[in-house]
């Protein structure tokens, strides 16, 4: 069994989620919040140490015809960081849109009050972390 943390990416606020890859299931667990796309690394670094995970799953922000855009080059440069920074093996997954799904989940069950940012970007990335289970072998 192992435990994987999936981050949204975001210029202002960055999701996270964890799950196992035993059960495929996630949840959402915080937003950090980020300045033009850098984090405070030791937030992040307090969740890794607190969860341990065994890998990290980073979303690929992509035009809906799959082709790149700026926030994908600065996904995937966070994605390194986070590898650089704390030696994780760190996938990356197609996230187009799992904000449009939170949104509606969340609205779904709380209204316009649930569609708080940081409760949006976390259930985000919950929604990229189960959409990489669901494509594991």
């Amino acid at each position: 069994m192992a435990t994987v943390i999936a981050f949204d990416f975001g210029t202002s606020s960055i999701g996270a989620a964890i799950g196992q890859d035993i059960t495929k299931t996630a949840h959402p667990l915080c937003a950090f919040k980020a300045r033009d796309g850098k984090p405070v690394w030791q937030e992040i670094e307090k969740k890794l140490k607190e969860w341990q995970p065994d890998y990290l799953v980073v979303g690929l922000p992509l035009n809906m015809d799959g082709t790149e855009q700026e926030l994908t080059l600065r996904a995937k440069k966070f994605a390194n960081r986070l590898h650089g920074r704390f030696g994780y093996r760190v996938e990356l997954q197609d996230e187009r849109l799992s904000t449009v799904e939170a949104k509606a989940s969340l609205f779904e069950y709380g209204g316009y009050r649930a569609l708080n940012k940081g409760k949006v970007d976390a259930s985000s990335a919950m929604i990229i972390l189960e959409s990489w289970f669901d494509n594991l072998p």
